[in-house]
């Protein structure tokens, strides 16, 4: 493959937040959700320059040790070569370590923005290339799935490679978001998780994955039962007790609640009519909002004027 050649012009981009899991579809589902980052990215003359504002601003790496710049970088590699320098602008709104997906928005940006700046980039780096690239950085396909296409995503592994469907959420679901102050790495969540779990367990979230699609597709009334869960939520309890606490006090009001990707944040499925009143649901300690689901994904704009 003969070495690229770069577009002299920078290139914005804009990657929504995502809810994995979304109850019983562990390591599976996704949703993209309508909270973004943007990111500006231009082939520079030399050397690397990165500012960030927003969420990590005062804790992110300003090196090649920066989850975007890896993307970037490993994008570059598969599309023919490294850029001589440079230039990155982060507007980030996504709360980081909260189960929404801030590093595979980070990630996907970063492989978007380098076919993006490329040459002919769409021609040697296509969507199911770029689904196997930020799924090898990941680790995992279900963030990354819902970000790159948007909507409502099922991910799955086949001979190793990364493959995902996009669906279309029913116009009447209003996702709610219950964002608390503390973080907690994904490691932690994953680290209380057993090794074995009962076969009825495993049984019943199949049961219920399979009627989430239906329910949130086309018939939100079953919502409720379809987000039952019990292969992880109640093993990472003792990780963010508060958040499993506020599951159950809203499903116990029939909400149908559940941990965001591996939390701590609480993701709330409901309609139109309940969104307002559900958002109040939680009390100060939550930064409570109402957010659209995105259908877009990872979308190079114009940049702002």
């Amino acid at each position: 493959m003969a070495g690229p050649a770069f577009r002299a012009a920078a290139v914005r981009v804009r990657t929504p937040a995502s809810s994995a899991n979304l109850g019983p579809g562990f390591d599976a589902f996704g949703l993209a959700l309508g909270l973004y980052d943007d990111v500006v990215v231009r082939v520079a003359d030399s050397g690397l320059r990165i500012d960030i504002a927003g969420e990590g601003s005062e804790t992110l790496p300003r090196d090649e040790k920066h989850l975007l710049v890896r993307s970037l970088r490993a994008a570059f590699d598969l599309l023919g070569g490294q850029p001589r320098g440079l230039e990155i602008v982060c507007a980030n709104r996504i709360p980081h370590g909260r189960g929404l997906g801030s590093s595979s928005a980070a990630i996907c940006a970063g492989i978007v923005a380098a076919r993006a700046v490329t040459t002919g980039g769409e021609s040697r780096l296509d969507t199911q290339a770029l689904l196997e690239l930020a799924t090898e950085i990941e680790g995992h396909p279900d963030n990354v799935a819902a970000c790159l296409l948007g909507g409502f995503t099922l991910s799955w592994m086949e001979g190793g490679l990364a493959r995902a469907v996009r669906m279309t959420p029913a116009d009447s679901v209003v996702p709610v978001v219950f964002v608390p102050g503390r973080p907690v790495l994904t490691e932690t969540a994953r680290g209380l998780l057993p090794r074995t779990v009962p076969h009825a367990d495993a049984a019943a979230n199949a049961g219920r994955a399979a009627l989430l699609v239906e329910a949130l597709t086309r018939r939100p009334g079953l919502l409720f039962t379809a987000t039952e869960d019990r292969l992880h939520q109640e093993y990472r309890g003792p990780a963010m007790p508060e958040s499993l606490a506020l599951v159950e006090r809203l499903r116990a009001d029939g909400v149908p609640a559940v941990i965001s990707g591996a939390g701590p944040t609480v993701l709330a499925l409901v309609d139109e009519e309940a969104a307002d009143k559900v958002a109040g649901l939680a009390g100060e300690e939550w930064a409570a909002a109402r957010i659209p689901v995105d259908t877009a994904g990872a979308s190079v704009l114009p940049l702002a004027p």
